[in-house]
Formats: structure tokens, sequence, C-alpha cells
């Protein structure tokens, strides 16, 4: 294991020992893995996670993508504090409950703007919530 690939699985642990007691954890996410730029996380979607209509709300679809997103972020600039400035997201087909697995990978940066893109899939590989996140380094 070469001694960036380390770096970042530390960096990695650390974080998701810190989220624990915050909306990540309150969510119930989980940090899976991190491959070749691409961080996955996933959901175990519960009832408390759903609408009245019974598909996974919208609100914890788009707050996985900005967690998955933002892992992206923190470890391509473990150095820097970033916060998100702009979530665009489409809900492309309905999620239920059981294992939601959200994948996110960087494709653009600059000195002060990122930019990430992300997906929601259920346990059979189905996408069902797709977007994009940019990030401000302050």
């Amino acid at each position: 294991m070469n001694d960036t690939h380390e770096r970042v699985n530390r960096r990695l642990q650390q974080l998701a020992a810190a989220a624990e007691p915050t909306f990540w954890g309150f969510l119930g996410c989980e940090f899976v893995a991190m491959k070749d730029g691409i961080v996955t996380i996933a959901l175990e979607a519960k009832s408390h996670h759903l609408n009245p209509i019974g598909i996974v709300h919208g609100g914890v679809l788009s707050s996985l993508l900005d967690n998955a997103m933002g892992i992206v972020i923190m470890t391509a600039r473990p150095e820097d504090k970033v916060v998100t400035t702009n979530l665009n997201v489409h809900f492309v087909a309905p999620l239920y409950e059981g294992r939601l697995t959200v994948t996110a990978e960087l494709i653009h940066q600059s000195r002060k703007m990122i930019t990430a893109q992300g997906r929601v899939m259920d346990r059979d590989g189905n996408l069902g919530t797709m977007g994009t996140g940019t990030f401000r380094v302050i």
C-alpha cells in the first residue's frame, strides 16, 4: 500500500468517526469503500426514511448525495475546509426500503471550487437518483 493510499484511508476513518454523532449518523449512513477515486457509502432505508407515499424521501436522497460527494471532495483536498454551494438532484425512479448504495466521484476542481457527481442505486443496481454538487474551498 503506498503512502498516499494509506493517508487517504486514515483520513476516511477519521471522517467516519467524527461524523457518527452528526447528521450522517442520524441518517444511518455507512462508509463502504473508496477505490480509484470513487467513494461508496450506503444506507439501509427504513420506514422512517420514507415519505407518506412509501418511497424514500427526496431529502434523504439529497443528503446521501451531498454526503458521498462531500467525502470525495474532502479526500481530494484534505487540508482544506469545504462547503456545499450548489446541489443539483435528479429523481429518476422511486426508491424503497432496503439497502441503497451511493457512489460519488470528482469531476472538476479549481483553486476555490470543486465539482463532483453521484448516483443512488437500489439493492438491485437500479438508478434512482443522480446529481452533481459544487463545493467552495473556504
